[in-house]
């Protein structure tokens, strides 16, 4: 399908734009006519209480799931349906709640594994070591170690990933993803299990990348100092449906917000 860019009514595109998304299992509906529309370089949270559908949202976007009705569009062009490797492929990267790298691969290596869908080499090529995989291998060796150098991973290149830090190991995750090269990054609450200090640092850490990638981003989160820190816009979801959506210090105010994360 060709795509048909939108524009927001300040003129930046529309990266993200989701349009009545629904998906069930059997007879429920964990996810209702959810709509969101996210702009070039936005960093925009998606939050609710547990169970609300915050992941079942991800896995959408993703093509892990397909909806049962409702679209969504990346900068235009309709990705509804599309397996995960062509999401991926298209500029949608995505981390995970539960840490997902190579623990027996090196730091470096994992975010190469980020770089291989842009190797132009056959697989031939690559089996026997011809002389265009060994150049691509190298100029994709510097540009996963430069991209360590923007994380301040560089000094654990050769490290095994399962030997990192557990704040090291989320940093590193979004490296691979930001290895993608994506035009849409997908956080799936990156500060969890972390100590104050390593939610600092995340908070530093995704402000950077947004800017110096001027990359869209979209991240759950339950942390809500950092959510309140460095969110702009706000989408929270309650049992499968948009609860209230709009600027972040008025949604975190909204008092079915409030009754929604603490009761009454």
């Amino acid at each position: 399908m060709a795509e048909n860019k939108f524009f927001a009514e300040d003129g930046r595109e529309i990266v993200l734009k989701a349009d009545h998304l629904c998906i069930q299992f059997g007879g429920l509906k964990a996810v209702d006519d959810v709509n969101i529309e996210i702009k070039q370089g936005e960093l925009y949270g998606l939050i609710g209480p547990n169970g609300a559908g915050k992941t079942t949202v991800f896995n959408l976007l993703t093509g892990v799931y397909k909806p049962t009705a409702g679209r969504f569009f990346l900068c235009g062009e309709d990705l509804t349906g599309k397996a995960p490797a062509d999401v991926n492929k298209k500029g949608i990267a995505r981390t995970f709640q539960n840490i997902r790298l190579f623990n027996n691969l090196t730091v470096i290596e994992n975010v190469m594994v980020g770089l291989s869908n842009q190797i132009p080499c056959s697989v031939p090529e690559s089996i026997f070591r011809l002389p265009r995989h060994r150049k691509s291998e190298r100029e994709y060796y510097e540009r996963a170690l430069e991209l360590l150098r923007v994380f301040k991973l560089d000094e654990y290149k050769d490290y095994l990933a399962a030997n990192l830090p557990y704040g090291k190991q989320r940093k590193l995750e979004i490296a691979r993803a930001m290895a993608t090269n994506p035009k849409l990054l997908l956080l799936d609450e990156p500060a969890a299990g972390m100590n104050p200090n390593e939610t600092q640092e995340l908070m530093d850490v995704i402000t950077f990348i947004r800017e110096k990638f001027n990359i869209t981003i979209l991240l759950i989160e339950h942390d809500m100092r950092l959510v309140g820190g460095i969110c702009e816009k706000l989408t929270v979801l309650n049992f499968g449906t948009v609860l209230a959506s709009g600027a972040t210090a008025e949604v975190l105010s909204d008092p079915e917000v409030v009754k929604a994360y603490i009761g009454e």
